[in-house]
């Protein structure tokens, strides 16, 4: 063998090797990021169909900002306070999670919901189909949503 290509060889290989264990120990890493946001997307459907606001305002960043399914763009804040004046009321949800990457400390995280909303909202007693994407990311060491668009799905 060529003394060139044996120098290379070695070279290459535990490089190869190293890389492959970095890309494993990734992928680890974003396998647990993936199941710790899932976890917080169910922990954020059930704080909506209890109305549980203090839930809510632990989930999201204090700058989410969220183009909501009335096509209106609205702040923590607004949401929280449309929450407890009694106008967001979602009486049945369902989040079908279909597609989640991880890059680095930010997730994104897009699907579709089934939502009865009541309430004061101007479609109370409607079952809505939507399409959503919502962003996270790691903050201060814990997960926060900091942006979310949902939008009503055209009934066909």
């Amino acid at each position: 063998m060529n003394k060139a290509i044996a120098s290379a060889l070695l070279l290459a290989v535990p490089a190869l090797f190293a890389l492959g264990r970095n890309m494993l120990t990734q992928t680890d890493q974003n396998r647990r990021v993936e199941q710790e946001v899932r976890r917080l997307n169910a922990e954020e459907t059930q704080a909506f169909l209890h109305r549980d606001a203090k839930a809510l305002a632990t989930l999201w960043s204090d700058d989410l900002a969220v183009t909501n399914p009335l096509n209106k763009f609205v702040t923590k804040q607004q949401v929280l306070g449309m929450i407890d004046s009694g106008l967001l009321v979602i009486t049945s949800y369902e989040r079908s999670i279909e597609y989640i990457r991880v890059y680095g400390d930010t997730a994104i995280v897009a699907g579709s919901e089934t939502v009865v909303w009541g309430g004061k909202m101007p479609n109370a007693g409607n079952i809505e189909h939507l399409r959503f994407t919502g962003v996270w990311m790691k903050q201060g060491g814990r997960w926060e949503e900091i942006a979310r668009h949902a939008n009503i799905v055209p009934s066909q």
